[in-house]
């Protein structure tokens, strides 16, 4: 997967403090793997041990309830992180990673990552930073579940996932979610989103294609969010 130094998607996560001789060696001690869609990257309870760099792709953070549902709360692209929580607090992964199309990834062990943190405070505080963010997005999740109802829910996110993650020439949407994905990322059931679906696609600002979702009218989304 080439050289840490020359690796553009660095420059969007914590890594981007790091020196170049930092850089080269993580490189030597860095271990790249492929993962299929639909893979885990790593599962809730699973000890990792390190952080990993997305370099290609797109990974959805979930973690199963009680009554076995699937909540996904984040979707992670390239150039993020994952594990740094669980790396710090010396904790088992709190959540699941599984990837959402083939991904390329970096596994970086945690001796390292912590030599980093403990020389270079940039890197420190830039880990810490991302920390914060990440609460500050959960806070956030937390309240829209508790103030919005599911159809305000549903057009939001589907506004955040083209402005997020773009679209493909037809239109639809890059992440192609199934629909059980959905409802687990509004936090509702799947039928209901299913018929929630329907109904934006009824008043035409929506189009479903299969399983493809098009945006018509995102301004009209907006309205109802």
């Amino acid at each position: 997967m080439g050289k840490c130094e020359q690796c553009i998607v660095r420059q969007f996560s914590s890594l981007k403090a790091l020196k170049k001789e930092e850089l080269l060696r993580m490189a030597e001690c860095k271990t790249s793997y492929t993962i299929k869609k639909g893979e885990p990257i790593f599962e809730e309870g699973d000890v990792i041990n390190g952080i990993y760099c997305v370099k290609d792709g797109v990974s959805k953070l979930s973690k199963l309830s009680e009554n076995g549902k699937d909540q996904i709360v984040k979707l992670v692209k390239a150039g993020e992180l994952l594990g740094q929580r669980s790396m710090i607090s010396d904790e088992p992964a709190n959540l699941s990673a599984f990837a959402l199309e083939d991904m390329e990834v970096c596994f970086i062990p945690k001796t390292e990552v912590m030599q980093f943190f403990n020389e270079n405070n940039q890197f420190s505080m830039n880990v810490m930073r991302t920390i914060c963010d990440d609460l500050k997005v959960s806070d956030d999740h937390m309240v829209n579940m508790a103030q919005k109802n599911v159809k305000q829910r549903l057009a939001e996110t589907l506004i955040y996932l083209e402005e997020s993650f773009g679209t493909h020439q037809d239109g639809s949407l890059h992440i192609q979610l199934s629909r059980e994905e959905l409802a687990g990322m509004i936090g509702t059931a799947t039928e209901s989103c299913i018929r929630l679906l329907s109904e934006l696609k009824k008043s035409n600002y929506i189009d479903l294609i299969g399983k493809k979702i098009v945006l018509l009218d995102k301004n009209k989304l907006k309205r109802i969010v």
